[in-house]
C-alpha cells in the first residue's frame, strides 16, 4: 500500500489492437482529490485565522452588526449619524456606478459605517500596543500595585477582547526599545566591577567613556533606525549570527534536550510509548495550525510572543559554507523514523485521515521486528549532523543533490519530526538517579551518529519506553519546546491513553495500512569517508561531555518563598556560593531570560554575578557576619537579582544591545576593541530556568509522579559549567550540570554536591 502513495493516479499505453488505452488507478485518485482537499482546507483555515487576527480584538460578527444597525438606522429610520458625512459622500460617487438616489444612499452609509469600524478596530489595537508598553506593573509587588497600576490592568481587561487564537496579540506586541548606550554601558560597568581589581576597572570606565563619546553614537543611529524598519532589532541578527553562521557542531554546542517524567515508570512498551507521543504531537500540531492554543499570559493580563511556534513541526536546518538557513514547510504527512541503524519514512495518514496511535503501534511494530542489516553508512549517517557544518554542507551538495539519495534526505528534511527506537533501557529510582545521568547524556547527544540533529526536534524512546526530546535551538528557546512536552505528556496519558497490557487504546480501522518505507541510499566510498570523519569528531566532542543532574527534593520554591524570596533569584545566588565553593573565584554568570513581552522577542541576559551576590557570598565564608548581616545581605542579592531580571525582560537588558552595536560596526567595517572585549569575555557559569506548568493541565501537586525534571544543555565555556535548573511542584529542584571531562579544573557531580551544600547553607540561614 504504500506504493500507492508514490504511483500516478492514471497510466496509459499505445498497442496495435486496441490504439490508446488508459487504465486508471480509483485508490491514487482518490488520495491525489483528498490530498488536494486538505491542502485546499488547510489553506483556508489559516486565511480564515489571518482575518480574525487581524481584526482582533474586534470579530468580523461585530463589524457586520454595526455596519447592519448604523445603515438601518439612516436608510429607514433615517436618524444621521454621520453629521452630514453621507450626504457628502453620495456627492463623489460617480453616477455611471450608481445612478440610483436610494442606492448611493445605501452604499455612502455602508462604506462610512465600514470606515468608522475599521479605524476604530485600528485604535483600538495601538491602545493595546500603548498599554503593553507599560511596565511599571513588573517592579510592583503582586496584589499590591499602585494606583496607576490598577487603572492600566482595568484598561487593558476592557480592550483585549475575549477568545484569542494563539497569533491574536501579535499585531498588538509594542516593539522592542533601543536602550540608550549611556544606560547600556554604566550597566555593563556595575556588573564588572566585582570581577576586576581597580586598576582593570580603571582602564575599562576608559574605554567605555571613549566609546559613549566616541562611535558608540554613530553606532547607535543605524540601530535607531533598523528598529524603526525591523519587527524587532535583534532577533534577525541573533538567529543568523549566533545560531546559523556558527561553524562548530550542534550536537552539544546548540541543541539541548528535554526529559520525561522520570518518577512515573511506564506503564507500556516502546511501540505504544511512541505511538501515543506521535499522536500527541500531532495533536499539538494541529492545535497550533488552527491557532486553538490560547497565548500564554503573564498574570493573566499581558500576552507573548507566540512568533517561534511558527516553526516547532515541519522544520529543518540545512547546511551551507559560510551559512545555515532554517526551512519550514508548510505541512508533512511523515515522520521519519531510525531504528537499528536503518532510516524509515512512516506514514502518519491514510486517506487524509490521521492514524490513531492503535494503527501507529502496528506499524512501529514492523520496524521494530525488521531484522535486515543496516549497512555502516546507514547506520552512521546521522553523524554527518552531528560533525562541523562545512564538511556536512559539503557533503550534501556532494552526494545527495540527485537520485535516490536526493529523494531519502528529503524523506527525513521534509518529516514532521524524527521519532528515534533506541536500543538502551534506563531503570531510573528516586532513590538511585545514576541512571538519570546516563538517561539524559543519551538524549542530549545518544551515540553521535542517531540522531537527526539538523531537524526542529527529535523525540527519542528507549527500549524501556522512557521518552526524550532533543531539540536544535535555532528556531525557539527551551520554554516553547516545554509548552510541547507538556501538552504531549498530557493527551498521551489522559486523552489517548492505554490499555492494562501496555498497548495503546483503540482500533485498527483498515485492514491494511501503508507499510513503513526503508529509505534507500547510494553510499560511495568517498561518502563513507565523509560520513565517517564528521562522526569521529561528534564522537570525541560528545565523549567529553560530564553530565550530571542533582535532585534536590527536601525543599523547593515553596521554601523560597516563605523567606520571601524570588525562587529564581533564590537559586541564582545558591549557584554563585557553589561556584565560588568550587572555583574560589567570581566569574561572568549568565542567565537567560525572554524578552517575549515584545514582538518577535526571544532572549536577553541577566548577569547573575554583581556587587551584591559577590558580598553575600563572601559573608558566607566569614566567620565575624552574624546569621543577622547574611541574611541581609542575602535579600539585597536576591533583590538586586529580581531587578536585573525585570530589567533584561522589559528591555533594559545589557548583553543584546552590545551584540547589536558590534554587528553594526561589523557592517561599517569599523573597528570597535571595547566591543570585541566584551563579546570575547568567556561564561564561565551559564545557567537557564526551565519554566514548568505553562498549561497548568497537570496538577503535579495531587500527581506528583507527573513531576517535570525539565532539562539542559552542553557547556558553554571549556573550562566552565552549563547549569539548567527546574522548580518542580512547591518541593523539589532539579539541577542539569554540564562540563567537560577534558578540563582538570571542572566536575559536574562535585558542583552538584556544592549546590547541595549551598542549599543547606541557604535553609539554615532561615531557620
Amino acid at each position: 500500500m504504500a506504493e500507492a502513495h508514490q504511483g500516478v493516479a492514471f497510466t496509459f499505453t499505445v498497442t496495435e489492437d486496441e490504439g490508446l488505452h488508459f487504465s486508471v488507478s480509483l485508490e491514487a485518485f482518490k488520495a491525489v482529490v483528498k490530498s488536494g482537499y486538505r491542502s485546499w482546507r488547510k489553506q483556508l483555515a489559516r486565511l480564515i485565522n489571518q482575518v480574525l487576527n487581524g481584526l482582533y480584538p474586534s470579530h468580523p460578527l461585530r463589524g457586520i452588526l454595526i455596519i447592519a444597525l448604523l445603515t438601518g438606522l439612516r436608510h429607514y429610520k433615517k436618524i444621521d449619524l454621520s453629521f452630514g458625512a453621507v450626504d457628502q459622500i453620495k456627492l463623489v460617487i460617480p453616477k455611471s456606478l450608481i445612478s440610483s438616489e436610494d442606492k448611493a444612499e445605501f452604499a455612502s452609509t455602508v462604506l462610512l459605517a465600514s470606515a468608522g469600524w475599521l479605524t476604530g478596530v485600528v485604535a483600538r489595537r495601538y491602545a493595546l500596543q500603548a498599554l503593553f508598553s507599560y511596565h511599571g506593573w513588573m517592579y510592583e509587588e503582586r496584589g499590591k500595585g499602585t494606583l496607576k497600576t490598577k487603572l492600566w490592568t482595568g484598561l487593558v481587561k476592557i480592550l483585549m477582547g475575549n477568545n484569542p487564537k494563539l497569533y491574536s496579540y501579535q499585531s498588538s506586541l509594542p516593539k522592542l526599545p533601543v536602550p540608550n548606550v549611556n544606560d547600556t554601558i554604566n550597566r555593563y560597568l556595575r556588573t564588572v566591577r566585582p570581577l576586576l581589581d581597580d586598576e582593570n576597572y580603571k582602564r575599562f570606565e576608559k574605554e567605555a567613556d571613549d566609546f559613549k563619546k566616541g562611535i558608540g553614537k554613530r553606532l547607535q543611529r543605524y540601530l535607531i533606525l533598523k528598529s524603526f524598519i525591523a519587527p524587532n532589532y535583534v532577533s534577525d541578527w541573533w538567529e543568523e549570527y549566533v545560531y546559523l553562521r556558527g561553524r562548530s557542531p550542534i550536537m552539544v554546542n546548540s541543541n539541548f534536550y528535554a526529559l520525561d517524567c522520570i518518577f512515573r515508570p511506564p506503564n507500556c512498551n516502546q511501540a505504544s510509548r511512541a505511538a501515543n507521543c506521535i499522536v500527541a504531537a500531532l495533536m499539538h500540531r494541529r492545535n497550533l495550525e488552527n491557532e486553538n492554543i490560547r497565548p500564554i499570559m503573564v498574570q493573566n493580563t499581558v500576552p507573548l510572543c507566540a512568533r517561534q511556534y511558527e516553526r516547532q513541526f515541519n522544520t529543518t536546518r540545512i547546511p551551507g559554507e559560510v551559512t545555515d538557513k532554517i526551512v519550514h514547510y508548510n505541512d508533512s504527512k511523515h515522520v521519519a523514523v531510525y531504528c537499528k541503524g536503518k532510516w524509515y519514512k512512516l506514514y502518519a495518514y491514510y486517506h487524509s485521515k490521521p492514524l490513531n496511535a492503535k494503527e501507529l503501534e502496528i506499524q512501529l511494530e514492523k520496524i521494530l521486528n525488521d531484522e535486515s542489516e543496516a549497512s555502516k553508512g546507514e547506520m552512521y549517517l546521522g553523524g554527518l549532523t552531528a560533525g562541523d557544518r562545512v564538511p556536512w554542507a559539503q557533503a550534501r551538495n556532494s552526494y545527495f543533490s540527485k537520485g535516490i539519495n536526493k529523494t531519502s534526505l528529503a524523506a527525513i528534511e521534509k518529516a514532521a519530526f524524527c521519532v528515534i527506537l533506541d536500543d538502551e533501557t534506563f531503570e531510573i529510582t528516586a532513590n538511585d538517579t545514576r541512571d538519570l545521568d546516563k538517561f539524559a547524556h543519551s538524549i542530549l547527544h545518544g551515540k553521535g551518529h542517531d540522531r537527526w540533529f539538523d531537524k526542529s526536534f527529535n523525540m527519542i524512546v528507549s527500549k524501556n519506553a522512557r521518552v526524550g526530546l532533543n531539540v536544535e535551538h535555532t528556531w525557539a528557546d527551551a520554554p516553547v519546546t516545554g509548552h510541547m512536552l507538556e501538552c504531549i505528556i498530557y493527551h498521551e496519558y489522559f486523552t489517548i491513553g492505554y490499555d492494562e497490557n501496555g498497548h495503546s487504546r483503540g482500533q485498527c480501522r483498515y485492514e491494511e495500512l501503508p507499510d513503513p518505507v526503508r529509505l534507500k541510499w547510494d553510499f560511495t566510498p568517498k561518502l563513507e569517508e565523509a560520513i565517517m570523519s564528521n562522526y569521529a569528531i561528534a564522537d570525541k566532542l560528545l565523549n567529553d561531555v560530564d553530565l550530571h543532574i542533582y535532585v534536590h527534593d527536601s525543599f523547593g520554591k515553596g521554601f523560597s518563598k516563605k523567606c520571601k524570596c524570588s525562587p529564581d533569584a533564590f537559586a541564582q545566588m545558591a549557584l554563585q556560593l557553589a561556584y565560588y565553593k568550587d572555583t574560589g573565584r567570581f566569574h561572568l554568570t549568565y542567565e537567560a531570560s525572554m524578552t517575549r513581552l515584545f514582538k518577535e522577542g526571544r532572549t536577553e541576559t541577566v548577569r547573575s554575578c554583581s556587587i551584591e551576590s559577590r558580598e553575600w557570598v563572601l559573608s558566607m565564608l566569614d566567620e565575624t557576619k552574624t546569621k543577622a548581616e547574611r541574611v541581609k545581605l542575602f535579600k539585597k542579592a536576591c533583590e538586586f537579582h529580581v531587578q536585573q531580571y525585570r530589567d533584561a525582560m522589559t528591555g533594559k537588558g545589557v548583553d543584546r544591545h552590545l551584540f547589536t552595536l558590534y554587528v553594526v560596526s561589523r557592517y561599517l567595517e569599523v573597528d570597535t576593541p571595547f566591543l570585541k572585549e566584551i563579546l570575547s569575555e568567556p561564561w564561565r557559569l551559564s545557567t537557564s530556568q526551565t519554566p514548568s506548568n505553562q498549561t497548568n493541565l497537570l496538577d503535579v501537586d495531587k500527581l506528583p509522579e507527573f513531576k517535570s525534571c525539565g532539562g539542559g544543555f552542553g557547556p558553554v565555556a571549556d573550562d566552565g559549567y552549563g547549569v539548567s535548573y527546574v522548580f518542580s511542584g512547591e518541593d523539589t529542584m532539579f539541577f542539569h550540570i554540564s562540563s567537560k571531562r577534558s578540563c582538570q579544573t571542572t566536575d559536574s557531580y562535585r558542583f552538584g554536591e556544592n549546590i547541595k551544600k549551598t542549599l543547606e547553607a541557604i535553609k539554615d540561614l532561615f531557620d
